[in-house]
């Protein structure tokens, strides 16, 4: 999908889980900017019934308990090898895909929003990138980001680490990014560089 009939900017925002990507889009949503969350997307395929007849069809009845996922079992499954990963994939990315379209496009066509983002941790995995004019990648050291998702998700160390390393090396996300924020200090020094860059977005944006 392009977006320059429209001449509006699609914002991916990239990054190391628990780097504060969600942090980042809740500002640009602050500055009136439409946020697609691929989570939430995500989520509510898995309470779709053919979606949970696709997963109870590969895995058994183990991953839909009275009529929602198991998420757990299902991250455990899914995390601990890659080919099972890549069959979850299968299943809901085709159809997130559209869902991402369909709601992106829908931004662009409201002349209310000056900017849409795209709040996703698979952009460059899942080649939702295609949909993006320009990539943020928010940076944050390793141990901190542990740490948050310890706070927020339990998680425990092996987790995380299987976790990231079944996306794209943090390396190679930076190297494909327009622009990249240090959330290394606090959340108003983010804040901040969120603001900046979104300027600056709009500015050349609106100079095409």
């Amino acid at each position: 999908m392009s977006n320059e009939s429209h001449n509006k900017p699609v914002i991916g925002i990239i990054g190391g889980i628990g780097s504060g990507k969600s942090t980042a889009a809740a500002e640009l949503a602050e500055l009136g900017c439409l946020v697609v969350n691929a989570d939430v997307i995500g989520h509510e395929l898995l309470s779709e019934p053919a979606i949970q007849d696709q997963l109870t069809a590969r895995w058994g009845e183990r991953v839909v308990n009275e009529g929602a996922v198991n998420r757990p079992v299902l991250s455990e499954i899914v995390f601990s090898d890659p080919d099972e990963l890549e069959a979850l994939n299968a299943i809901v990315h085709p159809i997130m895909d559209v869902r991402i379209g369909q709601q992106i496009q829908a931004g662009l066509a409201d002349e209310s929003v000056p900017a849409v983002v795209l709040d996703a941790a698979l952009i460059l995995e899942a080649g939702w990138d295609k949909y993006c004019s320009c990539l943020i990648f928010v940076s944050a050291p390793e141990p901190a980001r542990q740490e948050r998702i310890q706070a927020q998700r339990n998680w425990t160390g092996d987790h995380f680490r299987r976790r990231e390393k079944s996306q794209i090396s943090l390396d190679i996300k930076t190297e494909k990014c327009d622009y990249i924020v240090d959330n290394s200090s606090t959340a108003t020094y983010l804040r901040e560089q969120v603001r900046q860059i979104f300027f600056r977005i709009t500015h050349t944006a609106k100079d095409i």
